[in-house]
């Protein structure tokens, strides 16, 4: 029994060298293999020791905490983690470079944070749901290429730019719901973008407007574009010298990419500066023209109606053709028919000759 009793102290002894050899920073919970981290629900107001996280950890769970803000050097060499959860706590800013170290992190949570800006970084899946975000600066999505889920439902978006969501060739999901759009001439070049995104396989969920009144309520999606022709006209009418900024002209963009120095020139070549504008500021209301929705689309488009045209085209040939030989069958006949005529006749009359002749003989 005493053997016995040193042989189980002794087990105890190598389990615990085993523990501390997979160590867990307090006061985490590891998983057995020690590939998922659970931080969340405990209140936590700083990171914790995530030195000590275990080698070769692939998730690290800090929701429903009291984070609020996180140093640029806060996730160093943690290349292993594909998964990280912040959502439900009160971050309202991300340093830039914050998850520069994570090259296999495939899936970040943002859910229900206090963000109010975007930054770059490359991810597969991002949720930046329920924050305070009003706009998608553009350039920040542009290393996302390989992105294919992303949510901006529940934040404070009016309207977007379609450039800012063009480098995303690889999405295949968007969330937009529970934002107050308005379905005016600022958001007419993203909802062609969106059906482009939806001709393509993707999926998009309702983009409901909010404004105009007779617009509320209902998905942008299903809005004609006939009803954004105006847009087309005052565009037009922009392009002669009339910036948005003065009255009559067209509404300027929410995107603070304009403000910031990055709007696009005009098509008419003019100078998008302030010095060209006559006044500071214009510039920011400078707006591109209408673009297809897709070169594809309308490739295929021409080519269907060309297709449509040419076989047009051939009936028409064809029922022509069919009227000329029917037309001349018909003429051949008539002029047969007034052959045949005489030799009728001259046949009736030798018949009355003849009974003539037989009535006299008889006589």
């Amino acid at each position: 029994e005493r053997e016995r009793g040193i042989f189980l102290r002794v087990l105890c002894l190598l389990a615990a060298l085993l523990h501390g050899a997979s160590p867990c920073p307090p006061p985490c919970h590891c998983s057995s293999d020690g590939q998922v981290v659970n931080c969340g629900g405990l209140g936590l107001s700083s990171l914790p020791p995530l030195h000590l996280l275990p080698p070769g950890s692939r998730s690290l769970l800090l929701a429903n905490n009291k984070l609020s803000a996180l140093g640029t050097s806060a996730f160093a060499n943690l290349s292993s983690l594909e998964e990280m959860d912040l959502s439900n706590n009160y971050l309202d800013n991300l340093p830039g470079g914050l998850f520069r170290d994570m090259s296999n992190l495939t899936r970040l949570t943002l859910h229900n944070n206090s963000l109010t800006g975007l930054y770059r970084e490359l991810f597969q899946s991002l949720d930046l749901s329920l924050n305070g975000l009003s706009t998608v600066p553009l350039g920040v999505l542009d290393e996302l290429q390989s992105l294919r889920w992303l949510s901006l439902a529940g934040n404070r978006l009016h309207a977007l730019e379609r450039a800012a969501f063009e480098p995303l060739v690889n999405l295949q999901y968007l969330e937009l719901g529970q934002n107050p759009w308005e379905c005016d001439c600022n958001l007419r070049d993203f909802k062609h973008w969106i059906e482009w995104l939806l001709y393509r396989g993707g999926r998009v969920d309702a983009v409901e407007c909010t404004l105009p009144k007779d617009l509320r309520g209902r998905d942008i999606r299903t809005v004609p574009v006939e009803m954004f022709n105006y847009c087309l006209q005052l565009d037009d009418e922009n392009g002669d010298g009339t910036r948005a900024g003065n009255s009559g002209g067209p509404p300027c963009s929410r995107s603070n990419a304009n403000a910031n120095g990055d709007a696009p020139p005009g098509d008419n070549g003019e100078d998008s500066s302030p010095s060209s504008s006559g006044g500071e500021g214009t510039s920011d209301c400078v707006r591109a023209r209408y673009r297809p929705v897709s070169v594809r689309r309308a490739i295929g488009t021409v080519v269907i109606a060309g297709v449509v045209c040419g076989i047009v085209c051939i009936m028409m040939v064809a029922a022509a053709a069919y009227g000329c030989i029917y037309a001349s069958l018909m003429a051949k006949y008539q002029r047969e028919l007034k052959k045949r005529q005489p030799l009728m006749g001259d046949g009736e009359a030798d018949g009355e000759e003849r009974e003539e002749k037989q009535i006299s003989s008889v006589a």
